[in-house]
């Protein structure tokens, strides 16, 4: 399977349009499927629960009705929803645009689900409630930095690849361990998935620099105060499910939210940690996205990165990478040639 550039026999390629948080992916998104017969895949491992809306960015009610993203609300914040879940689900919703003759643009800063996506996950055991209860508990006790010097004395290669702040993963990857008593790391490296049997053309959208969108993610966080985040908060709260263990209640923004609630910080200190920490997200996502192979970058304002994909996406029309769009944007009027030398192949931020 290639990436970029697209050979020219791809009949059904998929577009992946990546940024990190507050980057303005959504503009740009709306943007392409305004011109051309995108249709639209969300890459959130946030918006895909219902009743998380303020605090997961998702697009309003009127953009939603007028562009409609895929696996968006599918399902509540007390069920699991794991990469591998998403791996099934994008596939679903790829192979279903295709046959109703158009391209999935899937859209999102979730990198761990994009890399699933297209490299493959392990198929792993099921997952075992009683043996996550366990892990849970002794992360309570103990703190989860406690477990991951755990996982480094059980397996090193695969602790290193984990934050001691992700609970998430180090719950699973103990949790495998404990069900095969195996290492984590080469248990999936023997159950390797097939990669994505499509061709992928990547674009990431990015501001023009840290500070810009430092700024960005801040004022984003400000509106999601005034638009009712602590009250959404709240309401989750109030649920008879609510558990603090749970991987929607961890979302950055949200745990901030809940040390608030609790009486544990004010609403200032509340609003820096959680700049502080969705900045610290934004920087890894930003990192993946460098070392990601065959990225096209569009860097700038959302309005100069918006035309700069536009011209991107009609010079791969013009060179036959693009087919299914191609009836579309013969009616554009789009300078084919300008774009070739508008889009340059992974700029350096």
């Amino acid at each position: 399977m290639s990436s970029v550039p697209i050979a020219g026999a791809a009949k059904e390629p998929v577009v992946f349009l990546i940024g990190p948080t507050a980057s303005g992916k959504t503009s740009t998104a709306i943007e392409l499927a305004s011109r051309y017969p995108f249709d639209l895949i969300s890459v959130d491992s946030g918006q895909v629960f219902r009743q998380m809306d303020v605090g997961t960015a998702k697009p309003s009610a009127h953009i939603l009705k007028q562009v409609p993203h895929r696996l968006i609300d599918v399902c509540e914040p007390w069920e699991p929803y794991s990469a591998g879940r998403f791996r099934k689900d994008a596939l679903r919703e790829i192979r279903s645009i295709h046959q109703s003759g158009r391209v999935p643009l899937l859209v999102g800063g979730s990198m761990f689900y994009f890399r699933a996506l297209e490299k493959g996950l392990s198929e792993l055991p099921e997952r075992c409630d009683s043996t996550r209860k366990s892990i849970r508990e002794r992360a309570e006790l103990e703190g989860w930095s406690s477990l991951h010097e755990e996982l480094a004395q059980i397996d090193p290669a695969a602790a290193e690849k984990v934050s001691p702040n992700d609970a998430q993963r180090i719950e699973r990857l103990l949790e495998i361990h404990y069900q095969t008593n195996q290492l984590p790391a080469a248990f999936m490296r023997e159950r390797r998935c097939e990669p994505l049997p499509f061709p992928i053309l990547k674009i990431a959208v990015v501001r023009e620099d840290r500070s810009v969108q430092n700024a960005a993610i801040r004022k984003r966080y400000l509106e999601m105060i005034d638009q009712g985040l602590l009250e959404e908060a709240e309401m989750l709260q109030q649920d008879p499910r609510f558990d603090h263990a749970l991987p929607a209640m961890r979302l950055v923004g949200y745990r901030q939210v809940w040390n608030h609630l609790a009486g544990h910080c004010d609403l200032e200190s509340m609003i820096e940690d959680a700049v502080r920490s969705t900045s610290q997200l934004a920087k890894r996502q930003l990192t993946w996205i460098r070392n990601a192979p065959g990225v096209f970058w569009a860097v700038g304002s959302p309005a100069s990165r918006n035309s700069r994909v536009v011209n991107l996406v009609n010079c791969m029309i013009s060179k036959g990478n693009l087919p299914a769009l191609a009836d579309c944007s013969q009616n554009q009027g789009e300078n084919h040639k300008k774009s070739e030398n508008d889009i340059s192949l992974k700029q350096q931020i």
